[in-house]
């Protein structure tokens, strides 16, 4: 029946095979068998124990499984190796706000242009969507804007071709990225906005939130706010515009001069990407 053993803080159980010993998780062969692991709790029966760390291993099976059908629900794979969603090939439109002679608001600090990081999020998070072979439409693909001559007017054709560009795509989802900022430097936090009358763009928004929330969990939670902005309005697909920091804060802005920060935003906006596609899917 094998014996039982306390290493550190846990109790260990005989077998005949071999598994990890000690609190580090390092392997080692004892005895030709092994010592499982069982969470060491005074005053409680080896069985008790046992139960315990049983249920802690179905709960585990439960939630590798819940993400192997969550990935099955949003893409589906043919035996030429592409894979497409359920309903057809995915595309998400990317844009990064602002561009050329329009910076957009810049760092309190370092001056850093909001156009600069938008830019590098945004193809972070193209790399993301393209790995899960979702296709990928960008707005604006390097540091210049999208109006041509530098003349009057400019603001309005580049918004213009921005549109135009996220008509042409047929997307399931439109994500603006960019950065705010606000006369008091205290405020920071990323903050997701979505059309007002646009139900689809609310849950989008909602998935987005929460996954920017969950980067940023040490501060308190933001919720998602409608907005009255042209790339919301200019076209009937699911739109969202996600101002992850706010450069007129020291600490935000510190953090979104990183190419690790700006990493981590993409990969949130890239699970709340697919929490959506996911759920679209399965209510269709």
């Amino acid at each position: 029946m094998g014996e039982n053993r306390i290493i550190g803080n846990r109790l260990y159980y005989l077998t005949g095979k071999l598994i990890r010993t000690d609190r580090e998780g390092n392997w080692e062969n004892t005895r030709g068998g092994f010592y499982a692991p069982v969470l060491f709790r005074p005053h409680k029966s080896r069985q008790s124990d046992i139960y315990f760390c049983m249920k802690k291993a179905v709960k585990r099976i439960a939630i590798a499984l819940a993400s192997v059908l969550f990935l099955c629900i949003v893409f589906t794979v043919d035996f030429f190796g592409e894979t497409e969603s359920v309903y057809g090939k995915i595309t998400v439109v990317l844009d990064a706000g602002h561009g050329g002679i329009d910076g957009g608001v810049i760092g309190v600090s370092t001056k850093v242009k909001e156009s600069t990081i938008n830019l590098a999020i945004v193809q972070y998070l193209r790399k993301y969507l393209q790995a899960a072979q979702i296709n990928v439409v960008l707005t604006r693909k390097d540091s210049g804007g999208l109006y041509g001559l530098p003349i009057p007017g400019f603001k309005k054709r580049d918004m213009q071709k921005r549109r135009d560009i996220i008509q042409a795509a047929h997307p399931n989802a439109v994500v603006s990225v960019h950065q705010n900022s606000y006369p008091l430097s205290t405020h920071r936090g990323s903050q997701v906005f979505y059309r007002g009358d646009s139900e689809i763009g609310l849950a989008l928004a909602e998935k987005m939130q929460a996954e920017l929330n969950e980067l940023r969990k040490e501060e308190k939670p933001r919720s998602v706010l409608s907005g009255d902005y042209y790339i919301l309005n200019c076209t009937e697909y699911p739109s969202v515009i996600a101002e992850c920091g706010f450069l007129s804060n020291p600490q935000d802005e510190a953090l979104l001069i990183t190419e690790e920060y700006r990493q981590k935003v993409a990969y949130a906006l890239f699970r709340g990407v697919i929490a959506f596609l996911a759920t679209s899917a399965s209510s269709e």
